[in-house]
């Protein structure tokens, strides 16, 4: 499922509403990211300041994966698939 993501507190309200979805609590989440409570809590949030490596590191954990579009391809990728 593809979501547009065009602020902090969209990307926070999608990670709350996959969270549970899959019945987590904040802390069982971020047990699973290797993060502390507080850093789901303030993503949840939408705090704009937080590291990107690190919430990704939490969307990992939830099974999702970050794609952009809209964008041209890296130099050297193939926009087509091939």
């Amino acid at each position: 499922m593809s979501i547009p993501i065009q602020t902090t507190r969209h990307l926070g309200a999608a990670i709350r509403a996959a969270r549970k979805q899959l019945k987590l609590t904040q802390p069982q989440l971020a047990l699973a990211a290797g993060v502390g409570v507080r850093f789901i809590v303030d993503l949840e949030a939408g705090k704009p300041t937080l590291r990107l490596e690190t919430v990704l590191r939490v969307i990992d954990a939830l099974g999702g994966t970050v794609q952009i579009s809209g964008l041209p391809a890296p130099a050297g990728e193939a926009s087509n698939g091939t």
